[in-house]
């Protein structure tokens, strides 16, 4: 039975020789590469630039809490509970907007909080990098490169062909 392949991993001695490498794929047009790192590293960050979707979740968050606020105000104030003290309109949008703000920001926060979490991927108890031993050293020392495969250039042999003239540390293929 043959496995799926997630991908190859690649280690590489410093961050020169990881910045190259990127900019070696990126010139072939591979598009599915992800680094570890111990620290950021600036031209890793512009050779394979992320987009982040997160402003906009938190953004739509915000306005839901905020309409939630204003339509649950507006109905109680006006069809379910109408009270009137002293001559005030049922309608009085100044009244409301303490409660606004509270809803907008609770919803924000919120979806700030799950935004993160779905984006991330998290919660994974298992990812196939976790099988390789020398991965623990990416977050002291380790500089380290994944080719996936579900990149549409990714050729298993081709690939590999690729960065092994990169001169890497080590290279181990990456199982589903």
């Amino acid at each position: 039975m043959s496995q799926k392949k997630y991908g190859i991993l690649v280690e590489f001695e410093g961050p020169g020789q990881l910045v190259h490498a990127i900019e070696v794929l990126r010139r072939q047009h591979y598009t599915a590469v992800e680094s570890y790192t111990p620290y950021p590293i600036e031209e890793v960050e512009e050779l394979l630039p992320r987009k982040n979707f997160l402003p906009l979740i938190v953004l739509l968050g915000g306005l839901l809490g905020a309409a939630t606020a204003w339509s649950m105000e507006t109905y109680i104030a006006i069809w379910d509970f109408p009270i009137n003290v002293g001559g005030r309109p049922l309608y009085s949008w100044p009244s409301f907007i303490v409660i606004l703000f509270e809803l907008t920001v609770l919803f924000a926060g919120v979806s700030a909080f799950a935004g993160t979490l779905s984006l991330a991927n998290l919660p994974r108890p298992y990812h196939p990098l976790f099988e390789v031993e020398r991965f623990k050293a990416a977050s002291k020392d380790g500089f380290f490169l994944c080719v996936e495969a579900k990149d549409p250039l990714f050729d298993h042999r081709q690939t590999r062909e690729v960065i092994e003239e990169l001169d890497p540390v080590g290279v181990w293929e990456l199982d589903e």
